[in-house]
């Protein structure tokens, strides 16, 4: 039998593992390699034999920057089979022929996704926020577009996500209190001068630093999530001299480089995302990772299907989707911090203290440990930002590509070059 008919006599491709998930024929004794390309914070070692182990594949994890993972993508399919990364990234890939529409059909668990990637809301009171909200870029329209109404077809799996904000060492700026005195606008706060340190990301560190120019009140914008040409430049007169005074120590490209700035005492503010903040508190650092008034940039995690990919590979692909909403692989990332679209089926993977203290806010009842084993809050402790709901329920603006995003690249590299 040819390799396309062992697939086909699998029953599309897959027989169940004795772990309970699709497990892949293996066509002439070969087990499908599955190419994953996207940042530190998902592709964990941990994460990728644990899938190997349920799934019966082989997968191959290439994780980078986040500017970098999406230029690869964006230029090369053929490099990849499946892309993690953030909603951001979505306007890019789909406008360059990258990714391909995923079948909502051939999605175990779609309907347990909760409504916030489908409607842009965690909660009837909760706060879209500006810019690129998933449920606005999810859906792929008839007329081949990205929008909001369902069609079968979406651009990307919703899975990972948070609300990011900036962190901080509790032993060298004065400890705020959450959504009241903690600000964006401390990142451009001068007594923090040669101490501070920006995601080095145009579609992300443009709008800390957009929140934070404008929590100082030195530009006001009409719509943060679609920036003006004119905006653009008047934000980037005003970071540049910020730049050109020393203010900036540095512009980190991914989460252990962000880490090692504050660990190695470097800077003492920065951009951050919550694996970082919680690996640092683990490594004893005190860092406080602020929930600040203004309201979160909050982002999606995405899962795309390369245009390029073959259909053995699509069908391990599926699986591996399939697979990140099965219960382990949420309950794994809850514990630096990240939430999953369909949690409820994580929750039994968790201890009720785990998920009282990640999900619900609640003080720890026991020590918390990270990802590493690593114990990142003592009893009593509470999550900065409180629950879920509550983080989402504050969410300033969307990681977001903006119509002017390719002049913004411009500027960027001119406030890098300053």
């Amino acid at each position: 039998m040819k390799r396309r008919d062992v697939l086909k006599a699998g029953g599309a491709g897959l027989l169940l593992s004795k772990a309970g998930f699709p497990a892949i024929v293996q066509a002439v004794n070969r087990k499908p390699t599955l190419r994953v390309v996207g940042t530190h914070v998902t592709l964990q070692e941990p994460i990728r034999r644990r899938a190997e182990q349920d799934l019966g594949i082989n997968i191959e994890f290439y994780p980078g920057g986040s500017a970098e993972v999406l230029l690869k993508a964006a230029t090369d399919p053929g490099s990849f089979d499946l892309y993690e990364q953030w909603s951001n990234s979505i306007r890019v890939l789909w406008q360059a022929n990258a990714i391909q529409p995923i079948e909502t059909r051939r999605l175990t668990y779609w309907d347990e996704i909760n409504d916030l990637p489908k409607s842009g809301r965690i909660s009837p009171e909760a706060q879209v926020g500006h810019g690129d909200a998933p449920h606005r870029l999810l859906h792929i329209q008839p007329n081949g577009t990205l929008g909001p109404e369902p069609s079968g077809m979406i651009s990307f799996l919703p899975y990972a996500h948070n609300v990011d904000s900036f962190g901080y060492r509790s032993d060298a700026v004065n400890e705020g209190i959450p959504y009241d005195t903690e600000s964006w606008g401390w990142l451009l706060d001068p007594k923090h001068r040669g101490r501070v340190a920006i995601v080095n990301a145009p579609s992300i560190g443009l709008f800390d630093l957009a929140l934070a120019a404008q929590a100082r009140g030195l530009i006001r914008f009409d719509d943060i999530g679609h920036m003006s040409r004119q905006e653009v430049d008047q934000l980037f007169e005003i970071l540049i001299d910020y730049k050109r005074q020393g203010h900036f120590r540095g512009f980190w490209s991914s989460v252990p480089h962000s880490v090692d700035l504050m660990a190695r005492g470097d800077v003492d503010i920065e951009s951050m995302f919550s694996p970082a903040a919680t690996r640092l508190r683990g490594m004893g650092i005190p860092c406080a990772y602020a929930a600040p008034k203004e309201g979160y940039r909050a982002w999606y995690g995405v899962m795309c299907l390369s245009s390029a990919i073959d259909e053995e590979r699509k069908e391990a692909a599926y699986a591996f989707m399939n697979w990140w909403l099965s219960g382990w692989p949420g309950a794994f990332i809850a514990r630096q911090g990240y939430y999953i679209s369909n949690a409820q089926r994580s929750r039994q993977y968790m201890s009720s203290e785990e998920w009282d203290f990640w999900y619900e806010g609640k003080p720890a009842e026991s020590p918390m440990t990270g990802t590493d084993g690593n114990i990142v809050a003592v009893p009593g402790e509470v999550r900065r930002g409180g629950s879920y709901i509550k983080r989402f329920e504050n969410v300033a603006v969307w990681n977001t590509v903006m119509d002017t995003y390719e002049y913004t690249l411009t500027k960027w590299k001119d406030l890098l070059l300053a």
